[in-house]
């Protein structure tokens, strides 16, 4: 399985930026998919996931209400909706897919990763 994201950039705050994750390959292992954030110096953690039966999601904290992900299968593809857009927000953020349909917030469980991209929230 290979994951590519796209969409990362320089926003204002307060903007909207989406984000794009590509899966190709073995993609009927795929059953959650997730995002990922890292700034330089921290551990990598999640900013939400998505599952495949039921489309349920899950969100940290910090960006419920804010950001959405969302799932087009026929596509293979899943994305991640970021409005009112904060400078803590920027990170590199990475896409990641996962073969259990259970969602997980643990890096660790994921065993497919994006190339990463960068998103700056600045003025």
């Amino acid at each position: 399985v290979q994951l590519q994201a796209s969409g990362g950039g320089l926003v204002q705050p307060g903007g909207s930026l989406t984000l794009s994750c590509a899966a190709s390959g073995e993609t009927f292992n795929i059953h959650t998919m997730g995002w990922f954030r890292q700034t330089p110096g921290k551990q990598r953690e999640i900013v939400g996931y998505i599952g495949d039966i039921g489309l349920s999601t899950y969100y940290r904290n910090s960006v419920k209400g804010r950001f959405t992900i969302s799932r087009d299968k026929a596509k293979n593809t899943v994305y991640l909706q970021m409005n009112s857009l904060i400078p803590e927000d920027t990170a590199v953020y990475y896409c990641a897919a996962r073969t259990y349909y259970s969602g997980s917030a643990d890096s660790r469980q994921y065993a497919y990763w994006g190339q990463g991209t960068l998103v700056t929230v600045s003025s």
